[in-house]
């Protein structure tokens, strides 16, 4: 059989195990995977892993509306360089409620990204009934808050029960930011009345129990709906064991985590204030609850790996006091590569780094030819060197934050290259800025 292209002699990372040896590619897709012959074009991969492209299914980069925080040019320049082959996209700036709104943006979208792309809608309680022909039209998943955050409304109560009960009517996928309204209500109300304005009130606002109410809540409403419901970025164990309590009993609902939850301790919010302003909060108090949460992934207590990238720059984090700072943390330009530190130093396996960031996401949202090395799959691949350690720095950071929480933090193993759909990317660390991504329609779209 003849290639395009061979990636020679790299350690393969695949669903049974990782072995050393090659990939063939044929129009953008992995045509075999084996000990093969060399094609015309041939990369020597040799003392490199090789990994499936990055599969990350939370993403804000605020396209079409206002982009002074960030933009897909730019965001996906910062996820190509660093291995992230596929987002899957949703701002609150400019929420995609309708099947016009998706269309409006895909139009927005056209040459401005340089990895392929899915979105998401957003869900007000008034639209419950337009969901179906939102699914259909394409979106991946639908974006629901239980809490009012970011200018986007609750879906609560009644509502709430509502919408699982029409997605599970159409095996369609939601995200649910969990926190509940109530009760962070509540303490915005008793913060601001006692003159709080010090950092330290976000944990308090942002509660741990505003957090795990809601999970409960949802995962009851899940198992009692059967709808399929991921619970975004889970902060902390016991929301983790709600997730998977409801999954025995036969619940299709899983919990995603991000790398603020592992990295960042719960009292950094003091000295570093809006830097540390995202929702939910940090959690970590103790060096025991970080090994719980470590624990916690490698018994698959978390489903997949996402970064919740939502930028904003140094100027305008400091722009006011914390409660009119602007939430989020930019993660793209290093999320794989804390996953990959994390495997290279013993915390997890390799094997693990390719489920949580790239099959898991990419198999939970049903994005096609996605998250695979396996022949057929596109050829969305990343090479990583595992010997390279080096430092995170801030003027290294391509999102426009231009900043991360992690400066200054050594990370073991690198990316070399990134691969989409066969050609190369990036490089490393720098992106070509090809803008050859394309739109990955949703389930919805394919008669899912």
């Amino acid at each position: 059989m003849a290639f395009d292209l061979t990636i020679k002699g790299g350690l393969l990372v695949l669903p049974g195990g990782s072995h050393v040896g090659d990939l063939g590619i044929t129009d953008g897709k992995i045509a075999a995977v084996g000990s093969l012959p060399a094609a015309a074009r041939v990369v020597d991969a040799g003392g490199l892993i090789v990994l499936p492209g990055m599969v990350d299914t939370h993403v804000h980069l605020m396209d079409p509306g206002p982009t002074d925080r960030e933009d897909f040019p730019t965001g996906t320049a910062a996820a190509s360089a660093r291995g992230v082959t596929t987002i899957v996209e949703h701002t609150h700036a400019w929420p995609v409620r309708s099947p016009g709104d998706l269309a409006e943006k895909l139009r927005h979208l056209e040459d401005r990204a340089n990895v392929d792309y899915a979105l998401a809608g957003h869900l007000w309680p008034e639209d419950l009934g337009g969901m179906g022909e939102l699914w259909r039209a394409g979106v991946a998943f639908f974006k629901i808050f239980t809490c009012t955050t970011h200018g986007v409304p609750a879906v609560e109560g009644d509502d709430l029960l509502r919408a699982l009960e029409t997605l599970a009517s159409f095996r369609g996928n939601a995200l649910v930011h969990c926190e509940d309204e109530q009760l962070t209500r509540f303490a915005e109300t008793k913060l601001r009345s006692d003159g709080r304005a010090d950092p330290g009130l976000l944990t308090e606002w942002r509660s741990r129990e505003a957090e795990v109410v809601a999970i409960a809540g949802l995962a009851a409403l899940a198992s009692m709906t059967g709808a399929k419901v991921t619970v975004a970025h889970v902060s902390n164990p016991i929301g983790a064991q709600i997730v998977a309590e409801a999954r025995r009993r036969g619940a299709d609902v899983v919990a995603e985590a991000c790398p603020q939850y592992f990295a960042l301790d719960e009292g950094e919010v003091e000295e570093h204030g809006a830097l540390r302003k995202f929702t939910p909060p940090a959690r970590i108090r103790t060096d025991d609850e970080r090994d719980s949460m470590w624990a916690t992934m490698r018994s698959k207590g978390f489903s997949h790996f996402s970064t919740d990238h939502a930028p904003s720059t140094l100027a305008q984090k400091s722009e006011g006091d914390i409660w009119s700072a602007p939430f989020g943390l930019p993660g793209l330009d290093t999320t794989l590569p804390f996953l990959l530190d994390a495997a290279l130093t013993g915390r997890i396996e390799i094997e693990a780094v390719a489920d949580l960031y790239s099959r898991a996401p990419a198999r939970r949202y049903g994005l096609q030819g996605k998250g695979s090395l396996e022949a057929g799959s596109d050829a969305d691949f990343v090479l990583v060197d595992p010997a390279d350690r080096w430092e995170v720095r801030d003027e290294d950071i391509l999102s426009k934050a231009g900043w991360s929480p992690y400066s200054g933090r050594v990370f073991q193993g690198s990316v070399v290259a990134t691969y989409l759909r066969g050609a190369e990317v990036a490089r490393s660390g720098n992106p070509h800025h090809a803008r050859i991504g394309r739109f990955v329609p949703g389930p919805g779209a394919l008669g899912g």
